[in-house]
């Protein structure tokens, strides 16, 4: 089970499992994701406000005109209604739109009084004088007609026992054809509650002010149009009030008149449908909701209704300006909830809407946003998981807290272009899929770092795994430079011996080698960085301080030569037992001394106890070169000088592979200096000073004295390369002068 919950396989497949319900949320946009959404286009309204205009104001039915000294309660006689119509048209109102129904006939009309007193309190003769008296609804209806800019209003009921006839339409809604899909999306109603007869159809409009607030009380978006279907199911499309009211201030005989875009108008973020009155172009999508964009309210814009009766309001503050005719009085319960104002007149709707078409300031939200918003969430969200477990929890945080600025710099851009992107619930999904992440991976690295320390100390040498107890803060990328030395060796030929083994003997091969290799090193002080499949690093002075670090690896390096011999001998009586050809080991053996960075290197979720620079370099090449020159040991000069009483002889000044500068590159024969190696050494120096001097006769000569001693046949080989090097030399002359420098051809 633990093993289970370790896997990344398995911790991928539940957060991509997390990540799909999350989608699948966000696909049925409930109302909760709704308002998380709201949050952000909220703040946006409140932060960066619409600018108001001064072409619309409202004639306020407020606590003023409620006064018993004034017009008294609501609903009023229709002859003071229509006395405020006439007052309006008079001051020149481009559109009288009424935020209210006038659902019943006026209480107040003569006849409807009359019907109330009994005959026998009034004589024949004053009973005919009332009965000739004008009605009052007659008296609005005459008024709204006279005016002929006056638009009225309806609203849904919840049940079709409300509606005792279809609001008239002045004017169709012109549609294009094939947009049976668009009505169809329209909000619909069960019932409607409109205004009487007389008055509807008098009026140069008829819209519905009905609005839908969300779950918090907030209106955010009023739809356009409505669907209202007949007895027989027949739908007829209806514009929202404020629409119907810019119509009729535009021109009363023109039409609303809604089609598809063109292929030509279309852009990235289009709506679906095109909404034309008048001039003004509006973009309006599947089930024409709008989306407000609120402006300030400001009080100077609402005209008290008793005042333009009365004949006190300048001119000014009417002419040429459309007229909404609305209430703010508490008691008559039109208070309603905006991003700007928790309570509000409900008449600033139809403000605000009428507003934007006029300063085609508009919000939306295609389809095509929320698609993207939905795919774009599902790939970052992946891209998180994917992640995750190759990174750090800070750098991930870093990318996570980017690409949330980047969803949040993007939203913010695009509002002020007029488009409404979401940023929290991506953002709030990429945050969940960033915390989840990470703690799964430090859940699954934990159980693997428990797992590791158990056999870390077999990969280290104790002397550091000793450091490491004393001292844990050096369990941690960084090191220091030191005086170091290095040694690389391998087996010569392995791949010929690989090729003539199976794969288990080959693995047993290189254990017997390695074995003994390893243990030579850690007795002699030094530290193993890496094995390399038939090759070994290791190096000296580190973790731990060894003032004689060279001097001890000459000493391995011998060791490790003479300890070919026993390994060998068991390998040919193996052979022998099984009839096969005995395979023999040789090793090649490259040191250096000099600084080196020394330290935990590599990466924040892997490293290794290991050295680098240009001391490491050289001692790879020099254990590569030993081929060449013949020899199982090559050290540099520096190593040399630590060890001047060991037998070391000079071979060549040596320009590897990737330098410019050559070095000087020596042999390591034994521990100490015999009296035959010592009259060696003045014959080789001799020959090299001759080599160098271009005196190459002479130093061939020179050659086969070396020969001639018990140590110099040891070295047959080297000999024999550097007389086919001087004899090339006499024959093809170097240009450009000889400055005894030989430049390796491989590393």
């Amino acid at each position: 089970m633990k093993k289970l919950w370790a896997s990344r396989i398995v911790h991928t497949v539940l957060l991509f499992l997390l990540l799909s319900g999350v989608l699948y949320v966000r696909a049925q946009d409930s109302d909760w994701v709704r308002s998380i959404r709201y949050l952000a286009f909220d703040t946006y309204n409140q932060v960066w406000p619409r600018t108001p205009t001064d072409q619309v104001v409202i004639v306020d039915i407020d606590e003023k005109s409620l006064q018993d000294d004034h017009l008294g309660q609501w609903p009023w006689p229709r002859t003071d209604v229509a006395k405020l119509v006439d007052n309006l048209k008079a001051m020149d109102a481009k559109a009288i739109i009424f935020d209210m129904v006038f659902a019943e006939k006026d209480r107040t009309s003569p006849n409807s009084v009359l019907k109330n007193i009994s005959s026998d309190v009034l004589m024949p003769e004053e009973r005919s004088k009332i009965e000739n008296l004008p009605d009052h609804d007659r008296v609005l209806a005459n008024s709204i007609w006279t005016a002929g800019n006056v638009v009225t209003g309806f609203i849904w009921a919840e049940t079709t026992d409300a509606t005792r006839h279809l609001p008239s339409l002045s004017k169709p809604v012109v549609m294009a054809k094939g947009m049976e899909g668009f009505q169809r999306g329209l909000p619909g109603t069960p019932g409607v509650t409109s205004n009487i007869g007389i008055l509807e159809d008098m009026a140069a409009g008829n819209g519905c002010f009905g609005v839908s607030p969300e779950l918090d009380g907030i209106v955010r978006q009023v739809p356009l149009f409505f669907r209202i279907s007949d007895k027989d199911g027949k739908g007829y499309v209806y514009p929202s009030l404020a629409l119907e009211g810019l119509r009729v201030a535009i021109d009363p005989r023109i039409s609303h008149k809604i089609r598809p875009l063109k292929a030509n108008e279309l852009k990235s973020l289009s709506p679906s449908y095109l909404l034309k009155v008048g001039d003004y172009n509006v973009p309006v999508d599947d089930g024409a909701d709008f989306y407000v964009y609120y402006a300030p309210a400001r009080m100077d814009r609402y005209i008290s209704a008793w005042d333009v009766v009365q004949g006190t309001v300048p001119q000014e503050k009417i002419k040429n300006k459309i007229v909404l005719i609305g209430t703010s009085a508490g008691g008559l319960k039109d208070i309603r909830s905006t991003p700007l104002n928790l309570y509000i007149p409900g008449v600033e709707m139809h403000l605000n809407i009428i507003e934007q078409i006029l300063q085609e300031k508009y919000l939306l939200r295609p389809q095509i946003v929320q698609g993207a918003e939905w795919i774009a969430t599902g790939v970052v969200g992946l891209l998180i998981i994917l992640i995750a477990p190759f990174i750090g929890a800070v750098s991930l945080g870093a990318v996570v807290v980017a690409i949330i600025s980047m969803i949040f710099y993007t939203s913010v851009s695009m509002f002020h272009k007029g488009v409404l992107i979401d940023p929290v619930f991506p953002s709030l999904t990429i945050f969940i899929m960033f915390v989840l992440s990470s703690l799964m991976t430090y859940i699954r690295a934990e159980m693997e770092r428990r797992a590791v320390k158990q056999a870390f100390g077999l990969y280290i040498s104790p002397d550091y795994m000793k450091e490491l107890t004393k001292n844990p803060d050096q369990l941690r990328l960084g090191g220091e430079i030191r005086d170091i030395s290095v040694m690389f060796t391998d087996i010569r030929g392995f791949t010929t011996i690989s090729e003539q083994l199976a794969p288990s003997e080959l693995i047993q091969l290189m254990n017997e080698f390695l074995t003994p290799m390893s243990d030579l090193v850690m007795s002699n002080k030094g530290t193993i960085d890496k094995y390399m499949g038939d090759a070994m690093m290791a190096f000296w002075n580190a973790p731990m301080e060894d003032p004689d670090h060279a001097r001890n690896a000459c000493i391995a390096a011998l060791a490790m030569n003479e300890s070919l011999s026993p390994i060998n001998e068991r390998l040919a009586a193996r052979a022998a037992e099984q009839g096969g050809k005995p395979i023999t080991l040789r090793a090649g053996i490259g040191i250096n001394s000099g600084p080196g960075a020394v330290g935990n290197m590599g990466s924040k979720q892997r490293f290794a106890y290991s050295v680098l620079g240009d001391t490491v370099n050289l001692a790879s090449r020099l254990e590569s070169q030993t081929k060449s020159y013949g020899v199982e040991i090559l050290m540099g000069e520096e190593t040399a000088r630590a060890v001047p009483d060991f037998a070391i002889l000079e071979l060549d000044l040596l320009r590897v592979k990737g330098k410019t500068e050559p070095a000087r590159i020596f042999t390591l024969l034994a521990k100490e200096k015999t009296e035959e190696f010592q009259n060696l050494e003045r014959i080789h120096e001799t020959m090299l000073r001759q080599y160098r001097a271009r005196d190459f006769k002479k130093a061939l000569a020179t050659v086969e004295d070396c020969l001639k001693t018990e140590t110099g046949r040891k070295l047959a080989a080297y000999y024999a390369m550097m007389k086919e090097r001087m004899e090339d030399l006499m024959k093809f002359p170097l240009e450009g002068g000889w400055d005894g420098v030989y430049t390796a051809q491989s590393k």
